[in-house]
């Protein structure tokens, strides 16, 4: 699986609003930027995208900026590149003939096994949350993963 640049960004800024927000008030975009490295133009496409699925909310004016949705423990990877990059699949193969009916030779075999590596792909992502990425950059020892 490659992570996109958005997904990678998402997740980079979200990590930065729950190491920081502890409850002060909203985060500007400038400052997401600057903590993060990140492109302010992209970083404020972003953001909309996860706006508009719910995983932050915005408050215009002076002193306005973002803030995580909900708590990190709530918040998986999977959810942030979800929302920037759509569903995670493996590829564009589509999905195994029901009837095991197939047009190509091993079509069917194949398509089986993309399917059940992009669902692997979305159950390890959601095996982590942002409280998970905030214990690890606070040099906490995180579980291992399967």
């Amino acid at each position: 699986m490659k992570v996109s640049t958005r997904g990678d960004y998402a997740s980079r800024a979200l990590l930065s609003l729950a190491l920081h927000g502890g409850g002060i008030g909203p985060t500007s975009v400038r400052d997401i930027a600057e903590r993060t490295g990140l492109p302010q133009p992209y970083l404020e496409q972003i953001l909309l995208a996860l706006k508009g699925a719910g995983l932050v909310r915005s408050k215009r004016g002076v002193g306005g900026g973002y803030v995580l949705a909900r708590p990190p423990r709530e918040i998986t990877l999977s959810e942030i590149v979800s929302a920037v990059d759509g569903p995670i699949v493996a590829g564009d193969f589509g999905r195994p003939h029901q009837d095991g009916a197939c047009d190509h030779e091993g079509q069917c075999i194949l398509l089986a096994v993309w399917s059940e590596m992009a669902e692997h792909m979305r159950t390890h992502l959601s095996s982590f949350t942002l409280a998970d990425m905030v214990a690890r950059s606070q040099g906490a020892a995180s579980p291992v993963r399967a």
